[in-house]
């Protein structure tokens, strides 16, 4: 679990978020799909043109930061991201291209309010974060066979 100064941290973005958020993940998506080619085809690329997409992750990130302390509230929300990640492919070797994005569009994009201090709580946070997915598409799978 998270220590208290991480938490404090994390949920201090939330404003940041709340403003910025999708600017963050339409910047995480294009840096990703650029770097990382091989994890675009798991994407509908439709919903990346409409927006759609990047609005739905800015939620979820804003949804995580203002729940990092109790992030059993986001079981529903978890379970229904799980099933469309496994539906196309996602797995647990994914997860830390998708942190490396998401932490550098946070920084890239929030630049200097992006502390070393926030980047690390990021991280931290992700990682916790992603295990509460890896574990439920883990089950997900499982249950398909």
């Amino acid at each position: 679990m998270l220590d208290n100064r991480t938490i404090e941290i994390v949920k201090s973005t939330v404003p940041a978020l709340r403003e910025h958020g999708v600017e963050i993940t339409k910047t995480f998506y294009k840096n990703m799909f650029e770097q990382n080619p091989e994890v675009a085809p798991m994407f509908n690329m439709d919903r990346q043109k409409s927006g759609e997409q990047p609005k739905a992750l800015a939620m979820t990130v804003l949804a995580a930061a203002e729940n990092i302390d109790k992030l059993e509230n986001l079981s529903t929300t978890v379970q229904k991201i799980g099933v469309r990640h496994c539906d196309t492919g996602v797995k647990e070797e994914h997860y830390p291209i998708v942190g490396k994005h998401l932490l550098g569009a946070i920084k890239e994009v929030l630049k200097d309010s992006a502390t070393d201090e926030v980047i690390e709580a990021w991280g931290k946070a992700y990682e916790v974060i992603a295990k509460v997915f890896i574990n439920t598409e883990k089950e997900i799978y499982a249950s398909r066979g």
